[in-house]
């Protein structure tokens, strides 16, 4: 099943357009404000609901939307809990939108090390946010990934939870071999593919692939 979640950060003129193909569509919080300036009703809304309008949660559980509330006092983010109930209602493929920008940086880094946490790959669920032409992955070591991005589009690898090792490309203008990417380095930042389908591959580690990078 695909699911989209959608979160309470900014959004892109054209995500709109990933919501129709959508088996399941399910709102973090304030993620739903969004979803209604489109007159679209998510499945499910969950979180603490602390911003999104009362009157709009009254209008979308009177036509029947599950609403799942949470304690503001928590130990997840909303985004955190809404994807665990994408998966919970059969997701295996779920991709997050509004998970970048707003006004908290914190909230921002927190989504996207969510694609760095191993319990997804080890619930067979696919992750992954958009953001326009802007689509965040994760890969995890021993492992491949083949790139959906163009020739000429923009390419970052970024290592989080330590270095990254055996990290080896194809159709990248910078290419690697067998080679480390360390924690806090910006080695693999900015490249570009050459030719298409690219791939990432590494040994060990977990890499961010950022796809759809703009260089200008």
């Amino acid at each position: 099943m695909r699911a989209i979640v959608v979160a309470g950060g900014s959004t892109d003129p054209a995500d709109a357009d990933l919501l129709t193909d959508a088996d399941l569509l399910v709102a973090a919080d304030g993620g739903a404000a969004w979803l209604a300036s489109l007159r679209r009703a998510p499945d499910r809304l969950v979180g603490d609901l602390d911003s999104v309008a009362p009157a709009l949660v009254a209008e979308l559980e009177a036509t029947g939307v599950i609403v799942e509330r949470h304690a503001p006092d928590k130990e997840a983010s909303d985004l955190e809990l809404a994807l665990d109930a994408a998966v919970a209602a059969g997701a295996s493929e779920v991709t997050i939108l509004g998970a970048l920008g707003g006004e908290r940086i914190d909230h921002e880094l927190a989504n996207v090390l969510l694609l760095a946490d191993p319990g997804w790959e080890a619930r067979g669920v696919k992750l992954r946010i958009r953001r326009g032409a802007t689509v965040i992955g994760a890969v995890r070591g021993p492992g491949q990934r083949v790139l959906s991005a163009a020739v000429g589009e923009g390419v970052t690898l970024l290592p989080v939870a330590g270095d990254a090792a055996g990290v080896t490309t194809s159709g990248l203008r910078y290419p690697l071999h067998d080679e480390p990417l360390a924690l806090g380095r910006a080695r693999g930042l900015s490249n570009v593919v050459s030719s298409a389908p690219a791939s990432v591959r590494l040994i060990a580690g977990v890499l961010l692939i950022i796809e759809g990078v703009n260089l200008e």
